[in-house]
């Protein structure tokens, strides 16, 4: 699961409902949303920890504008102002959201078919935005804005539910929002640090049992992320995975199905 979440992370599909449908089908056919939820939020950091490595010098930026606001430049101020409401904004839409997800499986006690049909859905969804988005957007991020702020603090939230790519989603919306490609995977992927580091503290933080199942699938999604992320971050750019997300969509309905 650790290579799995290595790998994916860095592509605009959903990684944790991969995570999900890989579950299901292959480990253990009666885990809940909720624990799946659990699971691929903590593996999550362990591409949260190549993120950090790969984006070390934004992140250093960010991390010196927390003890000296005022006198940092005028793009990591739009960064920082940016990250803060996306993040207050998408983590609490996400537990709701999250929360209220699990509670509807366990009242109606879906099957592993109808919520592995949610799934593919909800990518049917991912794709067809994608492909939709235009890519010629030329706004840099320092013209960032407190609207992009929110609007993209409601569009991650909302990634909270497996099968919508939080990466997927916002970079789109950052291209519908006329940002250029660069930017807007830049801005994707800054986004994923806070967000991450949060939704561990707040869902896994009490019932977070070490083990060493645990420390080799987070070992494993941070090697294999620091191993892929640059080459498949430039591949985001050149390659429309919008088709790709659309036809695995249909595969995972077509799976429910069976």
């Amino acid at each position: 699961m650790g290579i799995v979440q290595g790998v994916v992370e860095w592509l605009p599909v959903s990684s944790e409902g991969v995570i999900f449908l890989v579950i299901k089908n292959f480990f253990d056919a009666e885990a809940g949303m909720g624990a799946i939820i659990h699971r691929a939020l903590f593996l999550h950091l362990g591409t949260f920890l190549a993120a950090l490595v790969y984006f070390r010098k934004d992140v250093a930026s960010l991390f010196k504008a927390l003890f000296n606001y005022k006198s940092s430049d005028l793009e990591t101020k739009k960064i920082f102002n940016f990250l803060l409401t996306a993040t207050l904004i998408s983590g609490f839409l996400g537990f709701v959201l999250v929360k209220a997800f699990i509670v509807l499986e366990e009242q109606l006690v879906l099957s592993a078919q109808a919520v592995t049909a949610a799934v593919g859905l909800l990518l049917l969804i991912t794709g067809w935005l994608q492909i939709k988005t235009k890519k010629d957007g030329v706004k840099k991020v320092k013209e960032l804005s407190g609207r992009d702020g929110i609007l993209l603090g409601l569009v991650q939230g909302f990634a909270a539910l497996p099968g919508l790519s939080r990466s997927g989603l916002t970079v789109s919306v950052l291209l519908l929002r006329k940002f250029s490609g660069a930017s807007a995977l830049k801005l994707s992927f800054l986004m994923s640090l806070p967000i991450v580091l949060v939704g561990n503290l707040v869902l896994n933080f009490n019932d977070f049992a070490f083990s060493k199942e645990a420390a080799v699938g987070l070992f494993f999604a941070f090697l294999f992320g620091i191993l892929t992320i640059d080459l498949l971050l430039k591949a985001a750019k050149k390659f429309e995975f919008g088709w790709f997300v659309l036809g695995f969509g249909i595969l995972v309905v077509l799976s429910a199905m069976v």
